[in-house]
């Protein structure tokens, strides 16, 4: 997932072979994370015939009145999360894309709070309903900190930090991104050139959390697969290897390959196949990509075309999910 901060003007990641390897685009598609629209406007320019653009942020759907309008009714705007995406559908679909994460918009607009770079409050609520990061911050344990920032950031030094945020919680609370970006900059060493600020995985981990993605991205999934007619297209874009790994497994289930979460786990049954994968180790980016937009450096795309077997629910025990407990209810 994307954490540094991102250019103003939103670059769709990973676009060109999109189109190039789910052509011809035709009929109706979903764009489950309209975003700033790159992909929308992209896939409606390429020729499909109608275009629902799905996105849990209110701030989206705003934005797109301005660019919509040129598109008239083949533009069709949701506000919704994508798990959701068969009933926001309404109908079959030929094609279904998803650029997981955050998006630039959010990182540029510092009162959103996603950002560590921009002094803001500590929100992270892409719904902005519900909980948000600052109160899981302020109100979980240390042992739910060290276990969100560890397993949804790969942060090595989660128990460390969460002490430090416990700690520093117990004498003022933590109301903004720049301080929590200082108090875990505080727990680890000051970066070389070239890497990645210190709160990056830490900031990452708490807006998984707060907005329960890795439920959200399988159950998307699941819906993209319900709502996909024979022969439609899927393409997922994420920035993050846990991600990646659960659409990887997924759809290695749903191709009819099985497979395991771990060794010790059991082998998933074979099934018909749902999908046929395109480009089985899935796309990155090319250096012209890169020159042009350095978000695409740690993207993945996968892309599989839609069988005629019947949907059905996947074993979440397959795909690796970490499953942790938010001990703090708003």
């Amino acid at each position: 997932m994307m954490q540094d901060a991102a250019p103003s003007a939103h670059i769709p990641v990973l676009l060109r072979p999109i189109l190039h390897h789910l052509a011809p685009i035709s009929g109706i598609w979903l764009d489950g994370t309209l975003g700033a629209g790159g992909y929308a406007r992209a896939l409606l320019d390429a020729g499909a015939d109608q275009l629902i653009g799905v996105d849990q942020d209110p701030l989206a759907l705003e934005m797109a009145q301005g660019w919509g309008a040129a598109y008239g009714d083949r533009l069709r705007l949701v506000q919704g999360n994508f798990a959701q995406l068969d009933q926001h559908a309404g109908g079959l679909l030929d094609g279904v894309v998803l650029d997981l994460g955050v998006s630039s918009m959010q990182l540029d607009r510092a009162e959103r709070g996603f950002s560590f770079a921009k002094d803001g409050p500590l929100d992270m609520r892409m719904s902005q309903l519900g909980l948000s990061a600052r109160d899981l911050v302020n109100e979980a344990s240390e042992e739910t900190l060290a276990d969100i920032l560890f397993h949804y950031g790969e942060e090595r030094a989660a128990r460390r930090i969460a002490r430090a945020i416990t700690r520093a919680r117990s004498e003022t609370p933590i109301d903004t991104t720049l301080q929590l970006a200082a108090i875990v900059s505080g727990c680890l060493p000051r970066p070389k050139p070239g890497q990645s600020h210190p709160a990056t995985r830490s900031f990452q981990a708490l807006r998984i959390a707060v907005n329960a993605e890795f439920d959200a991205l399988v159950a998307g999934l699941e819906a993209a697969e319900r709502a996909l007619r024979p022969g439609g297209k899927l393409a997922v874009v994420s920035f993050h290897s846990m991600e990646d790994r659960v659409v990887k497994r997924f759809l290695a289930a749903r191709a009819g390959q099985g497979g395991r979460a771990n060794r010790y786990a059991p082998e998933a049954p074979s099934e018909a196949p749902r999908f046929t994968l395109i480009a089985r180790s899935g796309v990155t980016a090319d250096a012209e990509e890169l020159a042009q937009n350095p978000r695409a450096r740690s993207a993945r795309l996968r892309m599989a075309l839609r069988s005629d077997a019947p949907a059905g629910a996947v074993a979440r025990d397959a795909l690796g999910l970490p499953a942790l407990a938010l001990d703090t209810e708003r």
